[in-house]
């Protein structure tokens, strides 16, 4: 009889030397979010160990994801004043533009990755200026380009426009490059579903939608082929980074891209994803641990090369602790 494939499995060492996939530390971007005031320290309760930090708060998070070798963080700002066009997004003295000068100064080591949008700043939730109940593309455009030149001026690293309005990586592109700003990469959310899995986020970024949803501007969860069209647009426009989000149940579209570009891909394991296994783990139905590592490596074996994720801490205590070969079942 032939030499079956089981006898790759037999032992740990073994199966580590021909594990295909590995996890690593590098590979994560952790989500903070950041609320104007002070003495802020809100835990989000549809995110358990997930906060909301004013910046006079921030310092013990901030060393932690420091110590764990995690290099890149994406910043979410909650602002005390909302209005019609979401202005606090492009005020030098924003807080966003806050946090990324504050963390830049006292954290010179950590990437510093600023959302691009409008949901956490308007006063009705939608990403973008309204006209006639929907979020009208050429007006939210123009407003993309004085918040991310806020940010710029900041000292962030990179960008990520969120919002899925037509032309948005173009728009953002010119004006980075025509203030002196062409060091500046752009991560483009350029796969993004119009998701249930997004509703977690919402509660910590105070981003619901005041009426209607998001299907106008978000891509249609039945289609696999608009995503390439969606992702080559970037491509064409200047992108550096190629996004799918959310990521656990679009594992296709992400190895999709992976195989038909050659940009880094990255993908969002979004807040109901993270929920779901910390509900189930609570309740003892699942191995939450393991079920964490699994999801994140399924992730990364669909192709991305980056993964935005709320469980970048917890799986960075877990590979730090568990040098190659890794322990049982965790990656």
């Amino acid at each position: 009889m032939e030499k079956g494939l089981r006898e790759n499995r037999k032992t740990e060492e073994i199966r580590a030397q021909f594990r295909e996939t590995h996890l690593q530390v590098s590979d994560f971007i952790y989500p903070l979010f950041i609320e104007e005031g002070n003495n802020i320290k809100k835990e989000i309760a549809s995110m358990p160990g997930i906060f909301r930090y004013s910046l006079d708060q921030i310092n013990d998070e901030l060393n932690e994801v420091v110590a764990l070798g995690i290099k890149s963080v994406i910043l979410f700002g909650i602002p005390l004043h909302k209005d019609a066009e979401g202005s606090e997004s492009w005020n030098e003295n924003g807080i966003i533009q806050q946090a990324i000068h504050y963390i830049k100064k006292n954290y010179p080591t950590l990437q510093v990755i600023a959302d691009v949008c409008f949901c956490e700043y308007t006063n009705h939730g939608h990403c973008g200026v309204l006209c006639n109940h929907d979020v009208d593309n050429e007006l939210t455009l123009k407003n993309l380009r004085k918040q991310v030149l806020a940010q710029a001026k900041a000292g962030v690293d990179m960008v990520a426009p969120s919002g899925m309005m037509d032309f948005a990586v173009l728009e953002i592109r010119d004006e980075l490059n025509k203030n002196g700003f062409q060091h500046i990469p752009i991560m483009g959310y350029s796969v993004k579903y119009a998701s249930a899995y997004y509703g977690p986020f919402r509660d910590a970024a105070d981003s619901t939608p005041s009426f209607g949803d998001r299907r106008t501007y978000q891509m249609d969860s039945a289609n696999r082929n608009e995503a390439i069209k969606e992702a080559q647009a970037d491509v064409d426009e200047g992108s550096a980074i190629l996004m799918v989000k959310p990521a656990l149940s679009y594992l296709d579209i992400i190895r999709d891209l992976k195989n038909n570009f050659d940009l880094p891909i990255a993908a969002y394991n979004v807040s109901g994803e993270y929920a779901m296994i910390k509900a189930a783990g609570k309740n003892g139905w699942i191995d939450e641990q393991r079920v964490m590592m699994e999801t994140l490596l399924s992730i990364k074996r669909a192709g991305a090369d980056i993964i935005i994720t709320y469980f970048a801490k917890e799986a960075a205590k877990i590979l730090k602790a568990s040098p190659t070969p890794p322990k049982e079942g965790l990656c």
